[in-house]
């Protein structure tokens, strides 16, 4: 039975489902969500700590591939598609603008950067995607040997952390010299 239709007829079983999941994931999810939340405002960031969302957010992706399908004998496979994704959402995002009011200060070496709710929304959907395909296999582990599943949550894995990346990658670009910057119309 899947997740949605358990919660559906039982919803009493999210409150089982939680009691029973290890405490070090709800600090997890603080972590994450503070990282995700000190992006809804407008703030100074040096580029480590730029860099640190996307490492994180691909980090716990590959990790939810490794941990729900490694033994399935398609590893290399879901790595490549993961891969595959994460390359076409960045090819495609850093196509796109840096963030409006998105801003580098050479003098200090930091970026400004704007306030926005999407890294939280795009923090949660992998946070609850890694989760609930944990419960999910938890509860169905012969789901793990299921191609479609496994290629399905691969690709969204890959596709958003590739999202994280791309947004990145656009914001790095203010850091060259104006004229490097130039896109050609």
């Amino acid at each position: 039975m899947l997740l949605t239709q358990l919660l559906a007829q039982h919803p009493e079983a999210a409150a089982d489902i939680v009691r029973h999941t290890p405490l070090w994931v709800a600090g997890v999810l603080a972590g994450l969500t503070v990282l995700g939340l000190s992006a809804a405002r407008t703030r100074l960031v040096h580029l480590g700590r730029l860099l640190l969302m996307p490492l994180v957010m691909g980090g716990l992706a590959l990790w939810g591939v490794q941990s729900a399908f490694g033994a399935s004998g398609r590893l290399a496979e879901l790595l490549a598609l993961w891969a595959a994704c994460y390359a076409a959402l960045l090819a495609l995002g850093t196509r796109l603008s840096p963030p409006a009011g998105a801003a580098y200060d050479a003098a200090t070496r930091t970026f400004t950067l704007p306030g926005s709710w999407v890294p939280v929304g795009l923090i949660l959907a992998v946070f609850l995607m890694k989760y609930c395909i944990g419960v999910q296999l938890a509860m169905e582990p012969a789901l793990a040997r299921d191609a479609g599943f496994a290629f399905g949550v691969t690709t969204l894995y890959g596709l958003l952390s590739g999202l994280f990346a791309a947004r990145t990658l656009r914001v790095l670009r203010l850091a060259r010299p104006a004229a490097a910057r130039a896109v050609p119309v």
